[in-house]
Order: structure tokens, then C-alpha cells, then sequence
């Protein structure tokens, strides 16, 4: 059978080398893929993009699934153009990716279904938004409604910080109309976990826990970016809070959906709040697999991937079971110079490793001009290692990060600095 993926990015290349490994794919087409998916066994990377162009392509080449990895083509509708021609996808509708492409639906969701949160307001008057800034004080959070690419969210610790983010977003114009409406929010203290599930619109099955790296600089200091790292499984998710996940999160959303008249089928992600008295809230959903959670999720994985998307493209993941290697995963994202601002193009990438049963660098921001790998956007790679502990897949990331070489590479020296300090990691 063939497949295919639509993106380019980490998390593209980590859904591509999953899925070639499959008994059941012959071929794995990736749209746009990298440098890193143009060499991989059984990839294949194709120029093409838009909704029309991609479904053509998916009937010129019997594609058996197709699997949307960014959250724009699903923004975009990619899957109600698959669904409305009978083509077999992987994905929420537009209406369903309204949970991630517009902040302020996502608030109002959980509200209407009992989700918790934090306490939120929305404004797309900027002299509005400054009012309620001065009334509620700092720390708090600014987000952009629409989509911004990891760019809109900020964690304002001082007013200053919250005006500033305010006027560029809604009176300088600064992300488009993703930022004419901002979501302004309480500022929770806490640890993060992403919490990832494949959903088939009435059944649930979780993947492993991860834990995301959202700042730029060590010790979680510096800009908000896409994620400069991750682990798999994140030890603040016991299973007690796993269930709780489940149960007071994931449940409530897919049944809420149902209930709404648009069944979410494809992958749900939950950024979750586990703040110091035990409390849980969801600070974010996103529509698809995280970036670069999926790396370390995925090269964990022991189970068939295409056979766990058929069952969630046929309604069946009650039938299906994820297996996980017991090892901890853990990746470390390369960025650019100038990232997550000004992302340099152009350096010359060198001393890549080979890939190993314990290790795998899957490209994100990279292209390929001859025999040569080149930077092509803001993270650049994410070298990802297996450990029988956090600490040893720790150094065996950072010794693999360390051969590559490229003009102005950015990366964190601290990836997994909570689970390397918790006493145990479970799975």
C-alpha cells in the first residue's frame, strides 16, 4: 500500500520513517518532506501542495491513507476535500481544527463542556486589552487567536512585557490576522505535559506521555519557540494522572464534539497544566501530533503505525493497542541562528551520524542541493536518542548533537532536566 504525508517538517520525517518500516506500505510519499525524508528507505519527497493538488496526487499514486502533519492543512480543510472524493485521511475536519486554529473557540469549548482551564478573555481592541491588563496584573499570558506558527504565546512577567505583546500583535499588526484577536489569560504555575491521543470520533487510544521544551534557553529562560526539545514518557503523568487525563480532558472533548455534530477524528493533543496542588488544566489543544514530541513518541513505539491510523481512519481503535519500548526517549532540537526572530538560511550542515537502533536524527528545517544539506528554516534537526534511563538517553542525544556542525546552530544544554531530577520515570 501506498502512503502518504503531507508536511516537512521533525515531526513530518519521524510519521514518514514510522510508516516505511511497516510490513503493509510499499511506498511512503512525503509532501513537501526535507533533506532528511529524501534519503530515508521507502520515502519518497514530492512538490506538491493545496487541497486539489494533493487529492489528485493521492488518486494518480492509489494512495491507501493519507496523514496531515501541520496544523494549516487541516485549518485549510484538506480533509473535508479527502473525505467529500472517498479518500482514506487521517485528520479533523476544518470545523474540528477550529480547536487549535482559533484560541478563543477552544476556550469557549471547554467552557461549554466542563473542561478546565484557566480564566480568559478575549479582546480585539487593543485599548480593551491594555484596560484588562492593568486590572488583572502580571504574570499573564497573551495569545494570538489564529494560527502563528509557535510565535503566539507570550508569558508577559511584567506589564511592560504585556502591553508590548498586545500592541504588537493588535495595533502594529505584527502576525497578521492571526493576532488581530488575542486570547489574554492567567498565568498558571506548574509543570507541562503533552498528552496525545489518536481518536476515530468515538474511540481513544493514548500514545505515550512527552514532555515539551518551550523556551529557547536553558533553565527555561529566553523566548517562547515551537519546542527545542522533548522526552517520552514525561514522569510527571503517573497513572493517576493519566486516568484523570482521560477522563476529566479527553473524554469530555471527543464527546463534546459528537454532541456539536462534528465527530473529531485524528490525532488530539492536550498541553496540560499539573500545577503544585494537584489541580490539571488544558492550556492548549492542538490538532495534530506535537513537534518535536513526536520524535521521541515515535521512536518508542513498538507497534505498526499505519495499522493503528487504519483503525483510526475505520472507527475501530478499540480494537487496536499501542506497545512501547521501555526505554526513555529523549530528543534535542538544533536550531538556527536568529531563531525563533530571524532564522538564518543557508549554513552547511556537517557530520550528521548515521542512524543506529538507539539513535535517529530526523531533519525538520533542512534542504538538499546536491550532495549537501543546507538550513532551510528555524529548528533544524532533532537528534533523538533511546536510554535505559532519562540521564543516559540524555548524553546519548548530546553526543550525537555534538558531531553536527552548522554556522550559528542554537541548541539547549538541559533537555530532560526533569526527568533526569525526578526519582522515577513511569511508563
Amino acid at each position: 500500500m501506498n502512503v502518504l504525508v503531507v508536511g516537512g517538517g521533525g515531526r513530518e520525517h519521524a510519521l514518514a520513517w514510522r510508516l516505511a518500516q511497516s510490513q503493509r506500505v510499499a511506498r511512503v510519499y512525503v509532501a513537501p518532506g526535507n533533506a532528511g525524508t529524501a534519503t530515508e528507505e521507502g520515502c519518497y519527497n514530492v512538490d506538491v501542495s493545496g487541497n486539489e493538488a494533493l487529492l489528485d496526487f493521492a488518486r494518480r499514486e492509489a494512495i491507501s491513507l493519507t496523514v496531515v502533519g501541520p496544523e494549516a492543512p487541516l485549518s485549510g480543510g484538506l480533509v473535508d476535500t479527502f473525505r467529500a472524493a472517498g479518500q482514506r485521511i487521517f485528520g479533523p475536519t476544518r470545523h474540528c481544527a477550529r480547536l487549535e486554529s482559533s484560541k478563543e473557540y477552544a476556550k469557549d469549548f471547554m467552557l461549554r463542556h466542563a473542561i478546565p482551564t484557566a480564566h480568559h478573555r478575549s479582546f480585539s481592541d487593543a485599548d480593551q486589552a491594555d484596560a484588562y491588563l492593568r486590572e488583572r496584573g502580571a504574570p499573564i499570558v497573551i495569545k494570538a487567536d489564529g494560527l502563528a506558527a509557535g510565535k503566539g504565546v507570550v508569558v508577559a512577567m511584567t506589564l511592560d512585557e504585556a502591553h508590548d505583546a498586545v500592541d504588537r500583535m493588535l495595533r502594529q499588526g505584527g502576525l497578521g490576522t492571526a493576532g488581530a484577536r488575542v486570547v489574554i489569560e492567567e498565568f498558571l504555575e506548574g509543570e507541562e505535559a503533552s498528552f496525545i491521543v489518536l481518536v476515530d470520533g468515538r474511540n481513544v487510544l493514548a500514545l505515550a506521555s512527552s514532555q515539551d521544551h518551550k523556551r529557547l534557553l536553558d533553565g527555561d529562560r529566553g523566548p517562547n519557540t515551537g519546542g527545542m526539545g522533548a522526552y517520552s514518557p514525561a514522569p510527571v503523568l503517573t497513572p493517576a494522572l493519566h486516568a484523570r487525563a482521560m477522563r476529566e480532558v479527553i473524554a469530555p472533548a471527543v464527546a463534546g464534539m459528537a454532541a456539536e455534530g462534528e465527530p473529531y477524528t485524528g490525532f488530539l493533543y492536550a498541553g496540560l497544566m499539573i500545577q503544585p496542588d494537584g489541580q490539571m488544566k488544558v492550556l492548549e489543544f492542538n490538532c495534530r501530533l506535537g513537534d518535536p514530541e513526536t520524535q521521541p513518541i515515535l521512536l518508542r513505539l513498538k507497534s505498526d503505525l499505519f495499522t493503528l491510523l487504519q483503525h483510526g481512519v475505520a472507527g475501530t481503535l478499540d480494537r487496536a493497542e499501542a506497545l512501547w519500548d521501555r526505554r526513555v526517549a529523549l530528543g534535542v532540537v538544533m536550531a538556527a541562528e536568529g531563531y525563533p526572530d530571524s532564522p538564518v538560511r543557508g549554513a552547511r550542515i556537517h557530520g550528521i551520524p548515521v542512524p543506529a537502533e538507539d539513535l535517529h536524527v530526523f531533519h525538520a528545517g533542512t534542504v538538499q542541493e546536491g550532495d549537501a544539506v543546507l538550513v532551510q528554516g528555524g529548528r533544524v534537526l532533532c537528534v533523538t536518542a533511546l536510554g535505559d534511563t532519562a540521564r543516559l538517553a540524555q548524553r546519548r542525544a548530546y553526543a550525537a548533537a555534538q558531531q553536527i556542525e552548522f554556522a550559528g546552530r542554537q541548541m539547549r544544554s538541559d533537555i530532560g532536566h526533569r526527568a533526569v531530577s525526578a526519582r522515577r520515570i513511569p511508563l
